[in-house]
């Protein structure tokens, strides 16, 4: 036997064999629960509370907590605003929570945003709060409930619930139907969104309501009979929100039953009766003989004797099941089988309202006194609910509240009752609901024994205490209005009527104004506490070593010392016998509730010492001393010393500053400037601790000044005065290249290059010493400072060997010596003379007559040579002037004139050694004119010259000849041409008619000769007679055979899409123009288009395939001849054989085709 289905809360079942009879009563309860107020049943909304179990299913652990202000519970009267806020820490919080808002339990309010309810979200930079705020706006009675606010970051969760309480609810009735906890308060255009929640919410009014009457409605037949447009319209009306359940079920309903051979007629889809009532169950059979079994919930039902609750009938061929008296337990799915066929039905019992038979009654009770409200209903064991002020009583086992019933009364029970359980109580029952008021007030409060006023010493302990009754009556304790809370050192008890505050140890901070406030009571009772302390002075918050304080001349000092004392002591701050004021205008003394504070503007030097503070009050007195120490920077030191000078350095003394400030010198700072500047240069970075200091890197030759600042702990002292000026000088480097220049028999000439520094000092001179061989005197050679690099030193010993050395001296001193390497043997050595022409000498010397002549041959050789000039053998002219020295001859000739060309020979002689040389000399000048100039034939306008060169070039060659012409009337000279070589020429482009004269310039090196030669004839360019000869005409041939002038080009093609194949032809007569493919002729076939068009050939392939790859030839025929041009077509992209099939290819083509696609495919993978 299968086991009974179980139905899930409020929802029907959707997969039964057959749809249920479901009905729709109109009728409107003033209970929800008065049709279904069960929760298997099909009506029933459930009890607003889940089960035990479904609670501890939905327990969740604690997460970490999020909001910092969580909403608050509140009321207001019906059309009033209220705001819920609750605040979320973003501090370390990388993004912006998520956050909810709902009603009750399911309910999400982000859907029903609008104009009665707004979601506001805003965030604090400074503070880094998010603030998230619910907007209830012209509340209405329905929004009461409670409500809940839910949190989430990441893995963080967060909830809150609160509740809203909707006073001055207005009379009138209020009838409620299931159908309307779906349906929109209105008609959904201005109030968007608007939360009505009436048909969920349970009656809080006590009164019985009239029921109107409605005529029930099978909405079953309706939806049977309806066009499926017209589903959502019915569902619309009736209130049906399991619109598509309801659908599958219809839709079931719908279906063609199979003719059964057991069943004549089936059971119906649903049967509906009320409680306590009889239904009848019937079917009728096709054959009376098969058995037949009853089932409920799938257990078989068994006729018992004893119990008339099912009663089985027969009549003719029906079957009837009787219920009697059918009760909650009696709603269930019912079935029947006979043999192997089943029918099925489902029974609703319509449980009768519960109606109140005696109303509750008002409650004024005072706290801790028993409530107790009583009701009575119209039937036994009925189910009712409490409600406070709208909100179901929690009766569980750890709620104030009992609920006892016994028959048909009810009694809710508070056994100890409390002011917060004033409020409006009320009983609903399906039938109607029953309310009253509860007034729980407090009990008239007598003071026993007040707070007494109390002086206490600091440190001893402080007792209050007070006696009220009641005794069982909360209190707070509260100082000068602030609570008073418990701790290690306040101690608060309440034993029955006494109420104490202890303090073990008093402070002054203990003094003041103490009131108990009893809860719930407008009264107080208060007491004044005085503390009273002797004074002290606390001198250990300066946390100053001996109470010493250090300060810096001319700053502030701002001396505050913590005092104490009840009542306020006197203070008097005292300096020896002087008493510090506190009207001082740069030293004063100010005394503070807590403190004394000694100020002093400006410290100067003088304000070191000792001072006393005396402390006086009625307790006793208290004194101490405080010592001030003022430090201040070191006075300056005295005028540096400058002890020695150099290049770039100096050393220079000082002193100690005579007054160190009160604190050890540290050290010193240097500074420089030039005299002429005005801008300090410090030199040192870290201290100086000696008093002894060598700048360097001074520029050489500029006067510089220097100066000293003192360094102590406390800051640096003035500057001390400046030096006296002094300018760094240096010597300069030792002389360069010490060399010998000549030696005789008694004298030695050495020369040498400057120094190669010299500095700013400058060069004097320089002075020579030496030193004989095999001794170690230096002798002056020369008493005066030598300022040329050469020298001779004279009246040495011949044949003696010697030491020369070479200072450079300036006004630092003399620089280190330069000597020589090797000794010098004091005699004259014999050089062979060596003439050194120079290199433009080695080639002919080129003067133009008139210019000067001056040649400079440099020679060697010792002693000194003897120097001959001979002019190709011959004794120079007197013209030519020679001039002789020791290193070189000089000849020059003022006047160059052409005598003077020529070979010269100089020759050089030392003793028997003797050198010669050549200079080849050439004075040129301008040539003369050509000679001979003639005309030799005029003929056209053209004219032969000849002409001879001339008698003197000038001692140059002729590099040409300026040919120039002249019209004999107007004899303007013209130049035909320059720089010509040859001695004859052919002058054209001569005009008709005129006479021309002609001559002739010479040329050489120096320029044009000063002369021309003119021919004595002229030639005179004769005119011609006009012939008119007619040329003979010739036809033109246009008629050329075929040629291209545009070849066709290898062409890629992409299977599918369209490509063109262009040349360009010429031929006259117009030509035949034939396409061929792999040289077979195109003719009328479809897949190609051909084109001609001004000698342009087009050949069109339409949307080609593999196939059509190939080579194409484009020819050309006319009468002269025929011409052809080719071009390979590749079209990529394959066909399958059904495709080139559809195309139109015939087989062994397509085979052909295959084949090579195929043999491709192959050998691009072996290459792969």
């Amino acid at each position: 036997m299968p086991e009974p289905t179980k139905k899930d809360d409020g929802q029907p079942e959707e997969d039964g064999s057959t749809p249920k009879k479901l009905s729709i009563d109109h009728t409107n309860d003033s209970d929800p629960e008065s049709t279904g107020g069960r929760k298997d049943s099909v009506w029933s909304l459930g009890d607003g509370h889940p089960s035990d179990e479904t609670d501890k299913q939905t327990e969740t652990p604690p997460l970490s907590t999020l909001l910092i202000e969580q909403p608050q519970s509140g009321s207001i009267n019906v059309g009033g605003d209220i705001t819920f806020v609750a605040k979320v820490e973003a501090k370390d919080l990388l993004r912006k929570p998520t956050i909810k808002w709902f009603k009750g339990k399911w309910m999400d309010l982000a859907s029903k945003t609008g104009k009665h309810l707004q979601l506001k979200e805003s965030f604090d930079r400074f503070t880094k709060i998010h603030t998230f705020e619910m907007h209830i706006i012209k509340a209405k009675e329905n929004y009461a409930g409670n409500y809940r606010c839910e949190v989430t970051y990441k893995d963080k969760f967060d909830s809150c619930s609160f509740d809203l309480e909707v006073k001055e609810i207005p009379e009138g009735s209020l009838n409620i139907d299931i159908r309307s906890a779906f349906k929109r308060s209105t008609d959904g255009q201005d109030d968007a969104g608007e939360l009505d929640f009436s048909g969920l919410l349970k009656h809080r009014q006590g009164r019985e309501h009239k029921q109107e009457e409605v005529p029930e409605v099978d909405v079953w037949e309706i939806l049977k009979n309806a066009r499926p447009d017209e589903y959502e319209k019915i569902a619309f009306t009736y209130g049906i929100t399991d619109l598509r359940g309801l659908l599958k079920r219809l839709k079931k309903t719908k279906k063609e039953e199979k003719k059964s051979e057991a069943f004549s007629k089936r059971l119906e889809p649903a049967y509906q009766v009320d409680k306590g009532g009889k239904i009848r169950l019937i079917v009728d059979l096709a054959d009376p003989t098969v058995e037949l079994k009853w089932y409920k919930n799938g257990q078989e039902i068994r006729p018992t004797p004893n119990n008339r609750k099912y009663i089985f009938e027969h009549k003719g061929t029906q079957r009837i099941m009787v219920i009697n008296n059918c009760q909650i337990n009696d709603d269930a799915a019912y079935s029947v089988t006979a043999g192997e066929e089943k029918s099925t039905t489902e029974l609703f019992v319509k449980e009768l309202p519960v109606n109140i038979v005696k109303k509750l009654e008002p409650v004024k009770t005072t706290v801790n006194e028993r409530i107790e409200l009583e009701c009575e209903v119209s039937e036994e064991g009925a189910k009712v609910r409490w409600m406070k002020n709208g909100v179901e009583v929690p009766t569980g086992v750890r709620s104030r509240y009992r609920v006892k019933s016994e028959g048909t009364k009810h009694w809710l029970i508070i056994d100890d009752a409390t002011k917060d359980d004033t409020g409006t109580y009320s009983l609903m029952a399906t039938g109607g609901t029953t309310e009253a008021h509860v007034q729980v007030e407090l009990k008239p409060l007598k003071i026993l024994m007040d707070l007494q006023s109390a002086t206490v010493l600091l440190g001893q302990p402080l007792k209050l205490n007070c006696e009220i009754y009641p005794g069982n009556v909360p209190g707070r304790w509260y100082k000068n209005g602030q609570l008073v809370q418990s701790s290690e050192r306040i101690s608060i008890m309440h034993r029955a009527k006494n109420h104490n505050l202890d303090i073990e140890s008093t402070t002054i901070h203990d003094a003041g104004d103490y009131t108990f406030v009893p809860e719930g009571y407008t009264q107080t009772l208060s007491a004044k506490v005085h503390i009273i302390d002797p004074p002290r002075v606390h001198l250990e918050a300066l946390n100053a070593q001996d109470n010493t304080v250090t300060i810096v001349a001319g700053n502030k000092l701002r001396l505050e010392i913590p005092i104490s004392g009840e009542p306020a002591p006197r203070v008097v701050w005292m300096k020896g016998e002087r008493v510090i004021l506190d009207s001082g205008s740069r030293m004063r003394a100010e005394t503070f509730p807590d403190h004394t504070c000694l100020t002093i503007d400006s410290a100067e030097r003088e304000d070191t010492g000792n001072y006393k503070i005396v402390l006086q009050n009625e307790a006793g007195e208290d004194t101490a001393s405080v010592k001030i120490k003022v430090v201040d920077v070191p006075d300056p030191p005295e005028a540096p010393l400058v002890t020695d000078v150099g290049g770039d350095w100096c050393t220079m003394t000082w002193e100690p500053p005579r007054y160190d400030g009160g604190s050890p010198i540290l050290g010193y700072f240097i500074e420089r400037k030039k005299k002429q500047s005005s801008r300090w240069m410090r030199l040192n970075f870290d201290l100086c601790k000696e008093t002894t200091f060598e700048p360097k890197k001074m520029i050489e030759g500029v006067p510089y000044e220097v100066r000293i600042f003192a360094v102590n702990a406390i800051g640096v002292s003035k500057p001390s005065e400046p030096s006296k000026p002094f300018i760094p000088l240096a010597v300069t480097s030792e002389p360069t290249v010490l060399v010998v220049d000549d030696v005789t028999d008694t004298t030695v000439t050495m020369k040498w290059r400057p120094p190669d520094t010299i500095g700013a000092a400058g060069l004097d001179g320089y002075q020579v010493e030496y030193c004989i061989e095999g001794t170690d005197e230096w002798i002056l050679a020369n008493k005066e400072l030598v300022e040329k690099t050469r020298y001779t030193i004279t009246g040495l010993p011949v044949e003696a060997k010697i030491l020369v050395r070479v200072k450079a001296i300036n006004a630092a001193g003399a620089s280190p010596p330069r000597t020589t390497q090797h000794s010098i043997l004091v005699k004259e050595v014999i050089e062979p003379p060596k003439i050194r022409i120079p290199r433009h000498l080695k080639q002919t010397y080129i003067r133009k007559v008139g210019e000067v002549v001056n040649l400079v041959v440099p020679f060697v050789g010792k002693p000194r040579p003897k120097v001959n000039w001979l002019k190709e053998g011959q004794p120079i002219d007197k013209t030519v002037s020679i001039r002789n020295s020791d290193c070189d001859s000089i000849m020059f000739i003022r006047k160059a004139e052409r005598k003077h060309s020529g070979k010269y020979e100089l020759s050089v002689q030392v003793e028997n050694h003797i050198d010669t040389a050549t200079l080849d000399i050439q004075i040129v000048d301008l040539p003369g004119p050509p000679q001979a100039v003639k005309i030799e034939e005029v003929w056209g306008n053209n004219v032969a010259l000849d002409w001879n060169p001339p008698k003197d070039n000038g001692n140059a060659p002729i590099i040409g000849y300026t040919i120039q012409k002249a019209d004999k009337k107007t004899m303007e000279w013209y130049t035909c041409i320059e720089h010509y070589h040859r001695t004859c020429i052919t002058v054209s482009d001569l005009v008709v008619g005129n006479e021309y004269y002609f001559r002739i310039y010479s040329e050489n090196m120096v320029g044009l000769s000063e002369s021309a030669t003119v021919t004595k004839n002229s030639a005179l360019i004769m005119k011609e007679g006009m012939h008119l000869k007619i040329p003979e005409y010739n036809d033109r041939d246009f008629t050329e055979p075929p040629a291209f002038t545009q070849p066709l080009i290898n062409t890629f093609a992409i299977a599918g899409y369209n490509a063109t194949l262009n040349c360009s032809v010429r031929a006259n007569p117009r030509p035949k123009v034939l396409w061929m493919k792999n040289k077979m002729t195109i003719i009328d076939d479809p897949r190609y288009r051909m084109f001609s068009n001004q000698g342009v050939c087009t050949l069109e392939i339409r949307k080609p395939s593999p196939f059509d790859g190939g080579v194409y030839t484009c020819k050309a025929i006319n009468d002269l001849g025929e011409a052809q041009v080719d071009c390979k077509l590749e079209v990529k992209g394959g066909f399958t054989f059904f495709e080139l099939m559809k195309r139109g290819v015939p087989l062994h083509l397509i085979d052909k085709y295959m084949n090579e696609s195929e043999k491709s495919e192959s050998e691009k993978k072996g290459s792969n």
